[in-house]
């Protein structure tokens, strides 16, 4: 389980929240940089037509209010005057922040959209390894949870830029009328930033710990749901419940561990605003006794931190979601720095027309420390069928893996038609090699969609396809045939069902060379030895199957016995009875003991 245990509390990793933070502002900006700009451009627009509604409403007061209460006189041009002039302003203000918000979320929803297709992206580049080592819940809170979560600080971000015009202008605004009176803003600013830096110090380590946890929480309900059949038929429900709420429950930790935080805090920054005017209040009083401002002057200024109060907040906000934001982004980033392997068809070689032979020449591939395979040679000619034999564990998915390029070797080279498959158009050799694994996966389609699989075939492709794959019968039997929806994972099909329509989908591109990694193991006998037919007769195709019946290995031209990584024997099924090994290994077969 991975879980961020880190305490993260000097002032070097505080420095470092903001430096991460402004990198990740630079990434958003360059994705959109045209919305951010017009929705910082709204922010300004409303920051200075809030400061001058407050200089409106001070003049306002000295020039209509005050008459009017002293019995002055006010006209009704003068009233009129004044209402529209603060209506004007008003709406220049709502205008602004119209603007800072509709091209706000065009930029957060577009930075979103970019870093997930960058992470989905990586996903289908990176190898088959590190899929295998990570939980997939993990993988689906990198793109769910942590994006959003990575975002949420550009939500105040063009408030908080146009607050700083804000308290620029309003500095000016209280020291053009008093600097008794910018004296207050300049005191309460700086305090902001203290009590926020202490949040940031405090904060980090929590929130990267509920980063992690949301990936454990989410991991947990996959592998519950994905293996359900497990679960029910083992009555591990409780067990599974109780896994569940453990991790639920270290989350909700960790989650009101933030919380508590953000409570103690968020006071202390609401509070600034509200201390400001108390200020503001009793200087304003003395400075009017003294006869040094008006009271249009103290009104309006009072008002003006009035506004500052929300975004004060605001500023809050986006200096509390900096740290979380930053964590989350660094869960995305591990992702997307993880080297890709080193990307083969640099060469952009193409394949001969024709059957296509195999090779694998003096083939070495490592598992960390492990040796996997060792020294590997094997020739298969164009148009042959091929019976790969061994005990489990002898390497013979491996072997199939390299073929399609999922496993790099680390010494020794494979080939079809003598072109190096490192050297191939990766497209090229994805037309030309057809791979079926035991372990089908198919999607909630129908099964002519999960056959053609996007490619540009006809239905008549797709009719053949199913014929020389022995799924025809069954499919036409179907309430809508071909166009049945199959569920997730097929889960509406039998095992051998899904092998076979698996088979189908291989087999529609029309491949030279096909790999049966023990895809027809769930199948009957009796309509595996016809698929395999069809399949000798479907033309030049080239066949290699991993066999674990004997009516399968005594349908192939020729047999290769695969022992403890390494090629031991070739030749036909008869002659390799001799060997005592094989023997053994094919009677286990016969007699279902592996």
């Amino acid at each position: 389980m991975a879980t961020f245990t880190g305490e993260l509390h000097d002032d070097a990793v505080v420095d470092s929240v903001f430096r991460r933070g402004t990198r990740l502002i630079g990434r958003s900006l360059k994705i959109a940089p045209i919305p951010h700009a017009v929705a910082i451009s709204g922010a300004v627009v409303f920051a200075i037509a809030a400061v001058a509604l407050t200089r409106v409403l001070g003049w306002a007061t000295d020039e209509i209010i005050e008459p009017g209460l002293d019995g002055d006189g006010v006209t009704n041009a003068q009233l009129l005057g004044a209402v529209l002039v603060i209506m004007a302003v008003g709406i220049v203000r709502g205008m602004g922040a119209l603007v800072r918000r509709y091209y706000l979320a065009k930029a957060e929803y577009a930075t979103q959209l970019e870093w997930r297709r960058q992470l989905f992206d990586q996903y289908l580049e990176l190898p088959v390894a590190f899929h295998q080592s990570r939980p997939t819940g993990e993988l689906l809170a990198h793109v769910d949870a942590d994006v959003l979560t990575a975002t949420s600080v550009l939500k105040p971000l063009a408030f908080a830029v146009g607050t700083i015009a804000l308290v620029v202008a309003s500095f000016g605004s209280l020291l053009d009328v008093h600097p008794y009176l910018a004296l207050v803003a300049l005191v309460l600013f700086p305090l902001l930033a203290i009590i926020n830096q202490v949040y940031t110090r405090k904060v980090e380590a929590p929130s990267a710990r509920v980063q992690a946890l949301i990936g454990d929480v989410t991991n947990i309900a996959h592998e519950s749901f994905d293996g359900v059949l497990v679960v029910k038929t083992l009555g591990r429900e409780e067990a599974e419940i109780d896994r569940f709420e453990a991790a639920a429950d270290r989350l909700r930790n960790e989650r009101i561990i933030v919380g508590r935080l953000r409570a103690l805090f968020e006071p202390a920054i609401d509070a600034l605003p509200n201390v400001g005017i108390v200020a503001l209040l009793l200087i304003g009083v003395w400075l009017v006794d003294q006869g040094s401002v008006t009271v249009g002057d103290v009104v309006g200024s009072m008002a003006l931190f009035t506004i500052l109060a929300m975004p004060m907040r605001i500023v809050g906000f986006f200096l509390e979601e900096m740290p979380r934001s930053v964590v989350a982004l660094d869960r995305v980033d591990r992702v997307l720095t993880e080297p890709r392997p080193v990307r083969h068809g640099a060469r952009r070689e193409k394949l001969p027309a024709g059957p296509l032979g195999v090779e694998y020449l003096a083939i070495a591939l490592d598992y960390g420390d492990q040796r996997i395979l060792n020294d590997v040679d094997m020739t298969i000619a164009p148009g042959e069928s091929v019976a790969i034999v061994g005990s489990t564990g002898s390497g013979k998915s491996t072997i199939a893996r390299l073929l399609v390029d999922l496993d790099v070797p680390a010494l020794g080279q494979v080939r079809v038609g003598g072109v190096p498959v490192a050297d191939l158009d990766p497209a090229e050799l994805q037309r030309a090699v057809a791979m079926v694994f035991q372990e089908t996966y198919l999607f909630a389609a129908s099964v002519a969609d999960n056959i053609a699989l996007g490619r540009d075939v006809s239905r008549a492709e797709v009719l053949e396809a199913a014929r020389l794959a022995g799924a025809a019968d069954f499919i036409t039997a179907m309430p809508d045939g071909y166009d049945t929806i199959v569920g997730e994972r097929g889960i509406t099909l039998s095992g051998g069902q899904r092998q076979r329509v698996a088979l189908a989908r291989a087999l529609v591109g029309r491949p030279r060379v096909m790999f049966l990694d023990d895809a027809t193991s769930a199948v009957d006998p009796v309509i595996e030895a016809q698929i395999l037919d069809n399949l000798r007769s479907a033309g030049d195709l080239t066949l290699l199957v991993v066999a674990h019946r004997l009516s399968t290995i005594k349908l192939a031209d020729r047999v290769v016995f695969i022992s403890g990584g390494t090629v031991v024997a070739t030749g036909s099924h008869t002659e390799l009875l001799a060997r005592p090994d094989y023997a053994a290994l094919v009677r286990a077969y016969e007699e279902g003991s592996l």
